[in-house]
């Protein structure tokens, strides 16, 4: 499946206006739970005293990998998000970025569970919208120039963001950063070589 034609301008541009009303810029690492709180999302994590202890303990040590997050609706407009504390911070963050994403993008759902398989909801089209703006969020592409411009590596990169390596690598790669930097780094050297003859 790929991304509806102009949608991934739509995305830079809303993560740059997220980022905005954050205050950061685009080599400054995205808090999600911070975003959360801007937009009026709650988020709680499995330690909440009203969830039953079994299921917890099944999330939690049994099979953690199964449960990541839950974009959960609440009446009349509003929603919270339920996240699986157990899990890495980093993957814990890339998690948050893509369950906001479905708000900040006013998907419509009934309920989204996300695992390490990624979100599943019954529109493929929401969850590739959503993946590629929580990835803008997290490194914006505007970052990931200056960091292929710099030459970080995709442990620089995934340092720096507070991402893991698979995002930074994935960002680093879908935003055509290390492209433009190489086609850069090879006008300016013909164009020296030129300029020495």
């Amino acid at each position: 499946m790929t991304l509806r034609r102009g949608f991934k301008k739509e995305a830079r541009e809303l993560a740059e206006e997220v980022r905005a009303e954050l205050g950061i810029d685009a080599l400054t690492p995205l808090d999600p739970y911070a975003l959360a709180e801007l937009y009026g999302i709650e988020v709680f994590d499995l330690t909440h005293p009203d969830l039953p202890p079994d299921s917890v303990r099944h999330l939690t040590e049994v099979r953690p990998h199964v449960f990541s997050a839950a974009l959960v609706p609440l009446a009349p407009s509003g929603a919270i998000i339920i996240e699986n504390h157990v899990h890495h911070p980093r993957r814990r963050r890339s998690t948050m970025a893509h369950e906001m994403a479905h708000v900040l993008l006013e998907h419509p759902f009934s309920l989204m569970l996300t695992d390490e398989g990624g979100c599943r909801s019954a529109v493929a089209a929401l969850e590739e919208e959503a993946t590629e703006l929580s990835g803008e969020l997290l490194i914006p592409t505007g970052g990931a120039r200056v960091a292929a411009f710099r030459g970080w590596s995709d442990q620089v990169v995934a340092s720096r963001f507070r991402v893991s390596l698979r995002m930074a690598r994935w960002r680093m790669n879908v935003s055509g950063a290390r492209r433009i930097a190489c086609r850069w780094r090879d006008r300016r050297t013909r164009g020296e070589v030129s300029a020495a003859r």
